[in-house]
């Protein structure tokens, strides 16, 4: 299998917020998702998936106020998400698209081809939770310090157990059409893509987002990150 866009990442400040946003963006209330006991977090999902994304799924994660993390209190959220700047944008801006997550074959592998060009991508952790279809299992890679590298554009990886959280989503009638990656160290971010076998994603020069283009029964819908 070779590495493939798993998901989108839509930070809210909190997941009300964040479902709101999504029924007046595309028009459909994301389907359900579930507790983080590791990171504290919470999420909702919509199943994006099409032939060029055959997985892909589109996350809309907050912190629970209800829960405190069982991660040690030293260490950070996955995506930024203690990041008061981030937080600060998403009071001031609302939801936002603020990163993706790639799905590799060998983690380990990819870890250390990343580590070879001095990016320390972070610490593989495994991490589950339970759904009505069955439990999730997975290992993703999450930095001490919560960050996700180049305002984003450079992909957390994950590889996930037996199941994966799109084989029981329901079809959202939203389809992920394109991905791009802006950066002014296009060159950096390219050989980091390439190490992790993404080289095909578009990347150009310039202001640090992500771009993405869907289709939607509301015609076309594009999600800037611009520079979150």
């Amino acid at each position: 299998m070779p590495a493939r866009i798993d998901h989108l990442v839509i930070a809210a400040r909190s997941l009300d917020e964040g479902v709101a946003w999504c029924e007046a963006t595309f028009g459909v209330a994301p389907g359900p998702g579930g507790m983080h006991s590791l990171m504290g977090t919470h999420n909702r999902l919509l199943k994006i998936a099409t032939a060029d994304f055959p997985r892909a799924y589109l996350e809309i994660i907050a912190i629970d106020p209800q829960q405190k993390p069982t991660r040690p209190a030293t260490f950070h959220r996955w995506f930024d998400l203690d990041d008061a700047e981030l937080q600060a944008t998403l009071a001031r801006r609302g939801p936002q698209l603020v990163h993706f997550v790639v799905e590799v074959p060998d983690a380990d592998a990819a870890v250390q081809a990343l580590a070879r060009q001095r990016i320390d991508r972070g610490r593989l952790i495994e991490a589950s939770r339970d759904t009505p279809a069955g439990r999730l299992d997975w290992r993703i890679t999450v930095r001490d310090d919560g960050q996700r590298l180049f305002y984003g554009t450079l992909p957390t990886l994950i590889a996930w157990g037996a199941a994966h959280p799109s084989d029981s989503m329901a079809d959202s009638g939203i389809r992920l059409r394109s991905l791009a990656l802006s950066h002014p160290r296009a060159v950096d971010l390219a050989q980091a893509l390439q190490a992790i076998g993404l080289a095909d994603t578009p990347l150009t020069a310039g202001a640090p987002s992500l771009r993405a283009v869907f289709d939607t029964p509301r015609g076309t819908v594009t999600l800037d990150s611009k520079g979150i």
